[in-house]
């Protein structure tokens, strides 16, 4: 791999006044399945690394004339743009915006070839650096064909990285791609505002140019301004109509003005970390700093604002986009350098007619703006465009910026539910129209239950060096799993704090399947595996293979009906606890899926795997299957309640790094008896033999509401805090895991959980046993 090239280095920190890339360096991540189109000059390098190997690259370039410009490169083309052309056609958001860029340009993929770069056997890190001898536009797609859920060939990302013959000076950069063609496309310079104009269902798209530089946004409606009257953006209804009280970083998802009425909803956020809800800069901050007759955004926008006849104001009640402020515990409103990049968005939609006003701040005397102006860039599309709600998701810091995915199930489920929440880069329900938190309770332990858990990691860990990587990073022993086994596991730092827990499949000798709830889990065992020597090799596969949870008593009796296996693989009968089968929906030449006897409910129950594109036929034939047995469908909220009384813990409630397994409630696997070493082995057994703090039950004597961090009182000693709580329909009783210390982990032992202050209010509550519904387990074994 050329030196300049960096594809799995850490990287720089990022210091005050400095980008982490390097003058002229832009990075990209094509997604596996995915595609992008990048504008070159001549000069300019791209090159392309492999994140995780095994992946081929599909190319067509185009002159500067719109014909075939592969040559350009020095490539040679192969046949059509076939693979690319399948991508296009699809309803991905990356999809949506190639074919936008290449109608802007007036380009006709008809008129090109393609060239294929790397394939199945190329490693990870494999590189092609293509130097561009004119200007040229570049779609770049990393192709895959729907596949089967056991065959461990999900698609791979690709790193695209451009470095530029030509720095632009200070003060110059380069836009990103619009999302669509804009109707309006309007530069803000540094420490300005402009105003505009938008109709009723057009959407505004601001734009931070060069990362860390603040921008406020103001709107009113444009009926009243006729009428003479003044009805803008206002704090306080805001909060009220919306139910969300600052401080906290990030946005509503509508903003009011004082009559109640909707001026903007945001679409996508790729920050989510925004204001606190301040006027816009004004005069008298920059006098008080001893800044006399400093610019400022409230003065700018009263000089942009006049003609549409809007009076002056000392301060605007403003949107603060990118501006990074938060509460501290002493209740003061602090500020840092943005959080934002080089590209990030917020996209908003006009409700109403507006008129608008939006900055570039001009704060440089402070952190607001990382202490340097840059333009500040805004983009209206017309209202026929559909943008996908999503807001910005980074697997760790430092990784590309992801928006908010919609599962392969999430068609069917829209049309049951409006109900949707944002969790680990996905669009799950939290609660369907029909019933309700209780209702789909009830349907889970009393007949059966369908839900969405496709957010879920999924790693293929793959090659004669897997079983001895995991061996040396699961606290489970690795070697006494058989193909066709799961075993529940967790991983650990050197000092015994958790990473991730979570399922591990093996398909065969030397082929596993890593099944997690954080991205933590997943970035480990790769960055173990780089540091091994072992050979070894890895896929990610969450984008590739969704899974629906079918649970409760009658799950067996419906997935029998539907599900076919080969000869000499389990039928669904015949599947035990924690193994799973290969088999397909509807007979021999059926939907491939892959079923595993495993579950988060506490009930008997299965997990169904398959392609996203396999999702809808999936999830239609287990209602059809159903239907006689009363399943439904089950959301998030219900979820909470099923695996609360089933004591199954969650990463960042239950445990997280500062937690062991013991302290989480899942000493069971971590065995004493496991010979080989492995990370944090030795941290563990010392802990073992000197626990300080254990996951206890509690009940409570009252039906108040409590919730995760409330503390927990013996006396005036704070002696543990509560992880997870719920009300238990089981039970009739609100119910809670609680660490504690070890001293008052006892059964039967009296504690209090402290609300308010936690003395002026006290629920009584009892440690008692966990899990608190079936603790013997004889349903899920059933």
């Amino acid at each position: 791999m050329p030196p300049d090239v960096v594809t799995a280095a850490r990287p720089k920190f990022v210091t005050p006044r400095k980008s982490a890339l390097d003058p002229g360096v832009e990075r990209f991540v094509v997604r596996g399945g995915g595609a992008m189109v990048f504008a070159l000059e001549a000069g300019d390098v791209l090159a392309l690394a492999l994140a995780e190997g095994g992946q081929a690259v599909e190319i067509a370039a185009f002159s500067a004339a719109g014909r075939d410009g592969l040559a350009l490169f020095g490539l040679a083309g192969g046949g059509a743009p076939d693979a690319i052309t399948a991508i296009l056609a699809g309803s991905a958001e990356d999809a949506a915006r190639v074919r936008s860029g290449l109608a802007r340009r007036g380009l006709d993929l008809g008129r090109v070839r393609a060239a294929r770069l790397f394939g199945d056997a190329a490693p990870a890190g494999a590189t092609e650096r293509l130097l561009a001898e004119a200007a040229a536009t570049v779609v770049v797609a990393a192709p895959t064909g729907p596949g089967s859920v056991w065959e461990q060939g999900a698609p791979t990302d690709v790193v695209a990285e451009i470095r530029r013959a030509r720095i632009l000076p200070a003060g110059q950069f380069r836009l990103p791609e619009p999302l669509a063609e804009p109707r309006l496309d309007i530069v803000i310079d540094a420490a300005s505002a402009v105003s505009f104009e938008v109709f009723a269902g057009e959407y505004i798209q601001i734009v931070d140019v060069a990362g860390r530089q603040c921008s406020d946004f103001l709107a009113f409606r444009r009926k009243a301004l006729d009428r003479g009257l003044l009805r803008g953006i206002e704090a306080t209804t805001t909060r009220t109509m919306t139910g969300t009280a600052y401080p906290k970083p990030g946005l509503h998802s509508k903003f009011f003005d004082q009559d109640r009425l909707p001026l903007v909803e945001v679409v996508q956020d790729t920050v989510g970390r925004h204001d606190t809800f301040n006027l816009a800069c004004t005069a008298r901050y920059y006098e008080d700093m001893g800044y006399f007759g400093h610019i400022n955004c409230s003065d700018n926008f009263n000089g942009v604002l006049e003609p549409y006849g809007i009076d002056a104001s000392r301060g605007w009640p403003a949107i603060n986009f990118f501006f990074n402020t938060n509460v501290g515990a002493d209740n003061v409103i602090w500020a840092d350098e943005p959080w934002s990049r080089a590209g990030d968005y917020v996209l908003m939609r006009a409700l109403d007619d507006l008129v608008c006003g939006t900055s570039s701040c001009p704060d440089d005397i402070d952190p607001a703006n990382g202490w340097v102006l840059t333009p500040i860039h805004v983009r209206v599309y017309p209202a026929e465009n559909l943008f996908k709600r999503a807001v910005g998701y980074r697997m760790t810091p430092d990784a590309p910026l992801e928006l908010t995915r919609e599962t392969g199930f999430h068609g069917r489920l829209a049309a049951l539910t409006r109900s949707f929440t944002e969790y680990r880069g996905f669009w799950l329900p939290t609660c369907f129209a029909a019933g309700g938190p209780q209702a789909e309770y009830l349907a889970c332990r009393e007949r059966a239950a369908v839900m969405d858990l496709s957010p879920l990691r999924k790693l293929e860990i793959l090659g004669p060096g897997a079983e001895d990587l995991l061996q040396g990073l699961m606290t489970r022993d690795v070697r006494r799993l058989t193909p066709g086994q799961v075993v529940y596991t967790a991983m650990c730092h050197a000092h015994g704090g958790m990473i991730d827990d979570g399922t591990l499949f093996r398909l065969g000798p030397s082929n596993f399947r890593w099944v997690g709830g954080d991205d933590a889990g997943v970035n480990w065992i790769k960055e173990q595996g780089a540091l091994s020597g072992l050979d070894v090799h890895f896929r990610t596969a969450t984008d590739s293979i969704h899974n629906i949870a079918v649970q409760g008593p009658k799950s067996r009796e419906i997935l029998a009906e539907i599900v076919w296996t080969p000869d000499g693989r389990p039928t669904v009968p015949e599947l035990g606890w924690f193994r799973f089968t290969v088999g397909r929906i509807g007979g021999y030449d059926g939907t491939p899926v892959l079923v595993s006897r495993t579950g988060y409910t506490g009930e008997l129950g299965y997990e169904v795997f398959c392609h996203p594109s396999d999702a809808g036929t999936v999830f239609d034939a287990v209602m059809a299957a159903g239907a006689p047995h009363g399943i439904a469908p089950l959301g998030l909220d219900a979820l909470d309640m099923l695996r609360i009384e089933a004591g199954l813990v969650f990463a960042g409630f239950d445990f997280d790094a500062s937690t062991d397994p013991f302290e989480a409630g899942i000493g069971f696997a971590v065995p004493a008896k496991k010979a080989d070493d492995y990370v944090g082995k030795a941290a563990l057994e010392r802990r073992r033999a000197a626990p300080h703090r254990a996951l206890v039950g509690l009940k409570l004597s009252v039906s108040e509401h409590i919730g995760h961090g409330d503390p927990v009182f013996v006396g005036r000693a704070r002696i543990g805090v509560v992880t997870s709580a719920t009300r238990s329909p089981h039970l009739g009783a609100t119910i809670a895991l609680a660490r504690l210390d070890i001293s008052h982990a006892a059964l039967g032992t009296a504690v209090e959980v402290g609300r308010l202050d936690g003395y002026q209010k006290r629920l009584a509550a009892e440690v008692v046993a966990f899990p608190f519904y079936d603790p013997e387990k004889t349903r899920v074994r059933a």
